[in-house]
Formats: structure tokens, sequence, C-alpha cells
């Protein structure tokens, strides 16, 4: 038998290093359009944009390590085919037969569509090339503009601010990481960024973007024209599936997987930020994009490729460093009904709950680590909470959390 994963980031990887530690002695072949071995993407909108981390600190594992594995590790090829009655995946330079297929394809960054978009000087940021570019031309850069006001633009408005550069994020809607966080967690981020120096602009519309060959400017709907050396798109991403939907498995939002990661063929199966799966946290399909969500599912995933027993149920959880503040996620907030703040904002350190019927359904968490790994709990519980306990500071939330899901 032979397994073959096609995508070597977080989840491809953790595929292929879960199914050798379950005992599998089968071929394992796994398929990376990068040149690089797998690597963290995380801090490269953080500490490899700052210059304090290298490219080789970011490789979870040398090729030579993979080997020992007994793992085949493919770089520089990218999938184009997939067919799924003869078993093969055609990539650049020849055909790969599987007998399990997974889809750890991964997503791309979203494009802004305005005018000057493709011009130079205009970035994105996604894998450790767009780092490199990014890094470079941040060192002559002068007026940053971050079109985006998500986890990936602000921690690199923070990144880029510290640096000295005059830095202005356009975000599209009211408030920043709105699809994200509580109101509270926007509101208190939003003063942070600016007290560090960055110009915030909501409700924003991008006209176009000028320059002759590179990026001079860029102007907004209502005609004001903001000056920029460098812009950085960060509005989201796009999951890689064309190679999916051409084998004709059904991509809505994704790869259409079920609760082990398994397609609608039985010997293909999806992981990672391209999956569309089934999340009783989210009470509904939804695509996550994270790394616990890469771990956890993939490890799923290969217990389902070797028939053992599983289902994904994990909590889902997030962090984001931005300046000296340091954000922590837990859960899906979609649903919520209430906000309960624990803690003080303005000592920057509390936590925001969000409730329905009564139950902790997600929780954003500003310094508080102790506070997240119990929201952590509760969400994972789903059990009825007191809110005014949750906000009560002389309320011990460990001893809270543990004796509600015990």
């Amino acid at each position: 038998m032979a397994i073959v994963i096609l995508g070597a980031g977080q989840a491809g990887l953790q595929i292929a290093t879960s199914v050798r530690q379950k005992g599998y002695t089968g071929k394992v072949v796994l398929i990376g359009d990068e040149p690089h071995p797998p690597y963290q993407r995380p801090p490269l909108s953080k500490a490899f944009l700052k210059g304090t981390t290298d490219a080789a600190s970011l490789i979870f594992r040398p090729a030579e390590a993979l080997a020992a594995q007994g793992i085949d590790l493919i770089l520089g090829q990218k999938a184009r085919r997939i067919d799924r009655i003869a078993k093969t995946v055609e990539i650049n330079d020849g055909t790969v037969s599987y007998e399990k297929l997974a889809l750890a394809l991964g997503a791309r960054p979203r494009q802004l569509a305005v005018p000057g978009a493709d011009l130079e000087g205009v970035y994105s940021l996604r894998g450790l090339a767009d780092g490199q570019k990014l890094m470079s031309a941040l060192t002559s850069a002068n007026n940053v503009v971050i079109v985006g006001g998500g986890f990936i633009g602000l921690e690199v408005a923070a990144t880029a601010v510290a640096a000295g550069k005059v830095v202005t994020v356009l975000e599209a809607g009211p408030r920043v990481m709105a699809r994200a966080v509580a109101p509270q967690i926007s509101t208190w981020f939003d003063k942070m960024h600016r007290d560090m120096g960055t110009r915030i602009v909501t409700s924003a519309v991008i006209a176009w973007i000028d320059g002759t060959d590179h990026v001079k400017t860029v102007t907004l709907g209502d005609g004001e024209v903001i000056a920029a050396d460098l812009v950085l798109v960060g509005i989201g991403a796009v999951p890689n599936t064309e190679i999916a939907a051409e084998a004709g498995l059904e991509c809505p939002n994704g790869v259409l997987v079920d609760a082990v990661g398994r397609t609608a063929d039985s010997d293909i199966f999806a992981a990672g930020d391209c999956a569309f799966h089934p999340n009783r946290f989210a009470g509904s399909y939804v695509r996550l994009e994270s790394v616990q969500n890469a771990i956890d599912q993939s490890k799923t995933v290969a217990a389902a490729m070797l028939d053992e027993t599983a289902s994904y149920d994990a909590v889902p959880w997030f962090w984001s460093d931005q300046g000296q503040a340091k954000l922590q996620t837990t859960g899906l907030p979609f649903a919520a009904e209430r906000h309960v703040v624990r803690g003080d904002p303005e000592a920057g350190k509390f936590t925001v709950f969000h409730l329905k019927s009564g139950r902790v359904i997600a929780a954003d968490s500003v310094n508080s680590p102790s506070d997240h790994m119990c929201a952590r709990r509760m969400v994972a519980g789903g059990i009825p909470l007191i809110p005014e306990a949750l906000a009560d500071p002389a309320t011990d939330l460990k001893t809270l959390a543990m004796q509600r899901t015990a």
C-alpha cells in the first residue's frame, strides 16, 4: 500500500509522520510545490520579518530526518492531475501511484481586485518566498500600506511600525479582526496599534493603486491619496481546490469531507486549510485556517487512512502576536448572543467570553494564557455557566472549568 500526500505544509507533514507513528510500514510519499522541506508559516509575519529568526530555523525537520522515517519527500513539484480510476497523480516530472491519497493543498492569498494591484511593490504573504521578498522590501520602504485589518495585516503592521515605518492599515469592515473576535477585542487592539503609531482606516474603500513601474500611492474611494512604497494585501485566503474539483470531487468552500476527513471517494482524504468539514463547534460545515486545525485534523485523517476508528472533534484555537500583546482565541464565535468581559482591558490583561444559551462557545484572551486554557475546557464541555461568575475576578476560573466539566 502507498500513501501519497499532496502538500508539504503543516497538515501534509502531520499526516506523513502520524501514519508512521501508528506503525504503518508501507510507502509514504510527501509532495510539495515549494523547494523547501516543510516549515513553520506563522513566524513569517513576526519573528522572520523582524529578522530575529532565519529561514533555516523555520524548518520542522530536514529532508534527511524525514528519509530516516521512511518518508519520501518530493519537492518543487506541482500536482497537475488526479486520475481516480488509475489511482495516480500526475506531477511535473512524472506520475505517482497511490492506494490512499491525502490532499493537504493549503490555501493561497485572496487577490485585491483593483487597478494597480499587480504593480511592483504590492505583496501578499503566504510562503517563505513571500516572506523573503517582503522582508527585503521593508528594509528600504518608508510608507507602508496594509490592506486588511486581520491577523496577518496587524502582525505585519506591528513589525513595520516598530521598525520606524509610516504605517497605514486599510480595513474594509467596521472594525479590525471583525470576523474572528469580539468587538471589545477589536477596540482594544485598534487603540494599541494607534498608540504604537499606526494609522487605521476602517470602512475603507480602495479605488486604485497608482505608480509607473512601482507602487507610489493608494487612492481611496473618498479621494484621499496615501503615499506607499510598499503595499501588503492581507484580505483572506482561497483554498487550493482546483485539482480536486477537476477530479470530480465536490468543493463548495474547500474540499468537502466527512467527520474523518474522507471525501466522496473512499480512498481520498483532505485536511488543513483546504478541507471543508463538519464541525460541532460551528454547528455546520466550515473551513479553518490554523496550526491547531492542520495538526489535529491531520491526525484524524492519518487514523482513518489506516482504517482506525476516528472522528475530528478538537476544540478550535488560535493565537496572534501583535507587538507586545498575545491574543489567544478558542471556539467559534459565529452564533454568540452575549459577551462577558473578565479582567481589566486598561491593564492589558483580559478575556472576552462569547456566550450562547448560557454556554461558552468561544473566548478571546489578551495576555491571559491561563484564562485561555480554562476557556478551551469550557468550550469543549459545552455546559451552562453563570455569566456573573465568569466576569467576577474573585472566581477561580480553573476551579470553575474543572467543576463544570467533571
